[in-house]
């Protein structure tokens, strides 16, 4: 399948299910949650990937242990995903108190299956370095958290299959969409959660449903 195919898949998978949104910078307020540490569980998967599992595109990461990776490596895992960018003082922060917050509301038994996943939008400065000490400064530093950087082409891509949307507006900032999305243990979307301090039961009733 090529790439263009696949990210066209992934559209008219998105527009079907109603999760096709436009970028936005106005957003409520929400306040950041604390943090429950949890260890993960790998489901086990044999045979072919599913032709919309985001684990078929072809592209290399690195995470914030200087670590090379595939997509497919999160092959299992319950990947509740974000695109942010470190340096990031406006929604980013917001963006990761959603995801503490939903972190916090899921079972532990379902923690215990869930990776949760920030992709750089902004490779060029998210090194490996600058990602590790981020983490650390989030009190995210653990095999549940993982932040991931790859080429620009690569990001663009993903970006692409999540309808995440993204530009530079200076040297240092960006505007992108604020979406959280949920894939199940093959890679294929099965929710997303657009906004800033919006309600997020959906969300959690998501990952709860594939814990089970």
């Amino acid at each position: 399948m090529t790439m263009k195919k696949y990210i066209i898949l992934c559209l008219t998978a998105l527009l079907s299910m109603g999760l096709l949104y436009s970028c936005t910078e106005e957003e409520p307020q929400v306040e950041a949650s604390e943090e429950l540490e949890q260890e993960t569980v790998k489901k086990e998967f044999t045979g072919e990937l599913p032709e919309l599992s985001v684990y078929n595109l072809p592209s290399d990461w690195t995470n914030q242990n200087g670590e090379l990776i595939k997509l497919e490596d999160l092959k299992g895992d319950i990947v509740v995903a974000v695109m942010i960018y470190t340096t990031c003082k406006a929604a980013c922060p917001r963006l990761i108190a959603d995801i503490r917050r939903i972190h916090e509301k899921v079972s532990d038994k379902a923690n215990k299956q869930v990776k949760y996943v920030f992709v750089s939008i902004d490779p060029e400065v998210d090194t490996p370095e600058r990602m590790k000490a981020f983490a650390i400064e989030n009190e995210m530093d653990n095999d549940q958290w993982v932040f991931l950087r790859g080429s620009i082409e690569d990001t663009r891509e993903f970006a692409a299959v999540l309808a995440v949307s993204y530009k530079r507006i200076s040297p240092i900032d960006f505007s992108h969409s604020n979406i959280i999305s949920v894939f199940d243990q093959e890679g294929v979307l099965v929710h997303q959660k657009e906004g800033l301090g919006v309600d997020d039961s959906s969300t959690i009733e998501a990952i709860e449903k594939l814990a089970m």
